[in-house]
């Protein structure tokens, strides 16, 4: 009784729904970037943040001239944040959310949710939480507003921005920048960058819910190499399990994981196997029985040990607020990864539990807290829930692999978990509808500080046509997470299983992504030094053209290529030279399915060779592709190091520049280094210079200037 007298008594409540003013105080925490907080603002129940990397510092007062200034009321018994915001502004990011990319009239729930077909709600709350809004004004200038809480809350976008918490009084923190390139990254320096991932992530992954028996794994891995269709990775979703409880292999199907991993290997590719938080009530299982000794269940509001019901049947749930807890899971992860497994799936980490209210826990449950973290109720930790565990299960994995860089996929997240793990957008359907949404899905996610995402392409739920899943791989090669999976009971959705026809729609759009790994991986180290996204709209082009704010069709991988998949009608496009390319001899202009890319006048894109896996990647010999801008100019980038463990962090990476420039007739191409310490090899060059008349190639050359002709 006394921990729910605590709780009401942290609310401002109303009566009769009239609002009550609590007022503000602010201070400035860093160049152009404002906390503000509600009068009597109680530390205890929001800090630490889970969003932010550290406790912000206060380094003078609000600027007198500063404009966007939250005001702090309470209605209804909600704590509430309201930014009015200029007529005209363009509102971006609020997290994994569906609908449109502009977020402007949208209500969003922020609490993870266990959202099948995105059914519940309409879809206005998904898997992961972000309390965050980007917002762009007409002049192109940008801001950002953090709700620096992790309670169940809603986000009203409006004639303002409204966080509509249900708990007590939070701080909002506010960026205003020239851009909302510059927003996006003083995001991520709040908030923390994504680490590099293995080079291996970045291919394509073969997926379904689920491979079994073993022999149907090798079947699926042989398949692939026989038909040359370039892949990386087979999952393994939860059947691999005995009777789908965690940290176990089914000796019927899965007898010898150790076996399967070494095939895999051998066979060049990874494995990333499934792991849940639900553990089964069982005497004598092993998770459980360690679990219940070391007291690390999340408690009912009883404070008893809560069950629920997940795929294993009754289930508990570790509470991972208790720092005893993460390291109890952690160390599960030693003799599973010991079996060859390269990485591992969180998934059902809402959490998910299908007796639950809201199919999860109930909101007074109750987590114990433990270092830092206090003591509370779910309504408090439901959304950082999957975040937690995935930091548990990175930490338990990095003391197993401590050579290896770690690769989790997380359905669940908040804001700043891209520190942790990449994520897919959940549980969607095999429609034209979810492979349009899924678009502005992941722009709005890497607007929102995670840049590596995607969905399950070709639909999970339901049956694919083999059109739907031509055009959706053939657009999907560019996402940065690209995954095909697909559920149990649904059609076969490999790429061969369409016909001859997608197959070879397939084999083309994966060569394509796997000539441009260069270029993506390029893109991968940007995020993890400055947070910005992979994949990015179309208004980035020019922040200043209100007409590309709304475009949600096509989208732009880095800065240099605009993708425009074959189903996009009447799109905006960006001004300026953007040149149709060929990258494996492809016609995009005449093809039925293949997205038209168009690299931007100015840039140098560089390019490898088509392989079957990341094993074989090398930059022995490497393309560049040179689009010249209107002076005759262009530039690019190349990063590179091993492609795993961390020697980067130590210097042994190497960023080499690119420059083109027209001088008469010819286009004369250098090569420098730039930063790094990681010796380069031999390396051959082709330089193809793109015209709007054609392009023109050079020979294969070893050197560091070369020069092309122009007819």
């Amino acid at each position: 009784m006394k921990k729910k007298v605590l709780i009401i008594s942290l609310f401002a409540i109303c009566c009769c729904g009239i609002s009550s003013v609590i007022g503000q105080t602010g201070n400035l925490i860093g160049k152009n970037i404002c906390a503000f907080y509600p009068a009597h603002y109680d530390a205890k129940p929001n800090l630490p943040s889970f969003a932010l990397l550290k406790e912000p510092k206060t380094i003078g007062e609000v600027p007198k001239n500063w404009s966007l200034k939250p005001h702090f009321y309470s209605k209804n018994g909600k704590t509430i944040a309201a930014l009015p915001i200029a007529k005209g502004t363009s509102l971006y990011g609020t997290g994994e959310n569906t609908g449109s990319l502009i977020r402007n009239g949208k209500t969003i729930t922020l609490w993870n949710t266990d959202n099948y077909k995105y059914q519940m709600d309409s879809g206005k709350r998904l898997y992961q939480s972000h309390p965050w809004v980007l917002g762009v004004d007409r002049d192109g200038t940008a801001f950002g507003v953090i709700a620096d809480n992790s309670w169940k809350q809603q986000v009203e976008l409006s004639d303002s921005i409204r966080f509509i918490s249900d708990g007590p009084a939070f701080r909002v923190l506010v960026i205003q920048r020239n851009s909302p390139q510059e927003v996006i990254k003083e995001l991520a320096n709040l908030t923390g960058k994504m680490e590099m991932p293995p080079l291996w992530a970045l291919g394509y992954q073969q997926s379904r819910y689920s491979y079994v028996p073993d022999t149907r794994i090798k079947e699926i891995a042989d398949t692939l190499r026989m038909k040359s269709l370039p892949c990386d990775v087979i999952w393994m979703d939860i059947n691999y399990m005995e009777r789908f409880k965690i940290f176990t292999f089914d000796k019927i199907n899965m007898p010898d994981p150790q076996a399967v991993n070494n095939y895999l290997h051998q066979k060049e590719f990874k494995s990333v196997w499934m792991i849940d938080p639900g553990v089964k009530v069982e005497k004598d299982y092993f998770v459980y029985e360690s679990g219940s000794v070391g007291n690390h269940w999340v408690q009912n509001a009883e404070h008893k040990e809560f069950n629920g019901t997940v795929w294993p049947g009754k289930c508990a749930f570790p509470d991972f607020t208790r720092p005893e807890t993460r390291s109890w899971w952690s160390a599960l992860y030693k003799d599973f990864m010991a079996t060859g497994i390269d990485g591992v799936w969180n998934d059902m980490n809402e959490p998910s539990v299908f007796d639950g209210p809201g199919v999860s826990m109930p909101e007074n449950n109750w987590h114990r807290g433990g270092g830092d973290l206090q003591a509370d109720v779910h309504l408090r930790y439901h959304n950082v829930y999957g975040m937690l565990m995935v930091k548990a299960s990175r930490d338990g994995i990095l003391k197993v692999n401590l050579d290896k860089r770690p690769f989790i996929l997380s359905r669940s997240g908040f804001l700043g978990s891209s520190r942790y793990a990449a994520t897919w957008t959940g549980d969607n359907c095999g429609t034209v509808e979810h492979m349009k949404m899924s678009v502005p899905l992941s722009l709005n996610l890497g607007l929102s500080g995670q840049p590596f995402s995607g969905p399950d392409m070709g639909g999970y739920a339901l049956n694919t046509t083999s059109d739907l899943f031509g055009q959706w791989i053939a657009m999907g090669a560019f996402f940065p997470f690209m995954r095909g999976h697909a559920e149990k009971g649904t059609n076969n959705k490999e790429p061969w299983a369409f016909g001859t026809e997608i197959e070879n729609v397939s084999r083309t759009a994966l060569n394509r992504r796997y000539r441009l790994l260069p270029y993506f991986y390029t893109l991968f180290y940007e995020a993890s030094k400055t947070g910005m996204p992979v994949m990015r709209p179309v208004f980035f082009a020019d922040p200043k053209d209100v007409t590309l704010r709304n475009e949600e069709q096509t989208f732009l991988v880095g800065d240099n290529l605009l993708i425009i998949p074959k189903w996009a009608v009447n799109p905006s496009l960006p001004k300026g030279s953007w040149r149709t390319l060929s990258i494996t001899g492809e016609n995009s202009t005449i093809d039925k399915y293949q997205a038209d890319v168009k690299v931007k006048g100015g840039a140098i894109i560089p390019m490898g060779k088509i392989i079957q896996n990341t094993t074989q990647y090398s930059l022995d010999s490497l393309t560049l592709i040179v689009s010249l801008d209107k002076n005759g100019k262009a530039t690019g980038t190349l990063y590179e190091d091993a492609g795993d463990g961390f020697q980067y962090l130590k210097g042994e990476f190497l960023i080499s520049g690119f420059t083109a420039k027209l001088g008469g007739s010819v286009v004369k191409v250098e090569i420098t280094v730039k930063e790094g310490a990681l010796k380069q090899g031999k390396r051959k060059y082709k330089v193809i210079v793109v015209t709007d008349n054609g392009s023109i190639e050079s020979d294969w050359i070893q050197k560091n200037s070369i020069s092309i002709k122009m007819p």
